[in-house]
């Protein structure tokens, strides 16, 4: 079955999103580990938990995604921005 238009749009959100927290994670751990290089220990670690979220974060949405795309999550109608 097709997605309809609004249920398109959520899936393709959802995606973005997921793939924002993905590079904005990645960035994140280069940042710590320049922060180790530097010695600053407790930055690098706060940093890399952070980036530890983004990535659980990342899984849920991309799991949400494919939820729209079996018609689990449907939306009612389409979102005005």
């Amino acid at each position: 079955m097709a997605l309809t238009k609004p249920n398109q749009q959520l899936r393709r959100d959802l995606k973005e999103a997921a793939a924002l927290l993905k590079w904005s994670g990645v960035d994140l751990f280069g940042v710590a580990k320049r922060l180790l290089t530097a010695g600053d220990e407790i930055s690098a670690d706060e940093l890399m938990m952070i980036a530890l979220s983004y990535q659980s974060m990342e899984d849920k949405l991309a799991d949400y995604a494919d939820e729209v795309r079996a018609a689990q999550i449907i939306r009612a109608a389409e979102q005005k921005r």
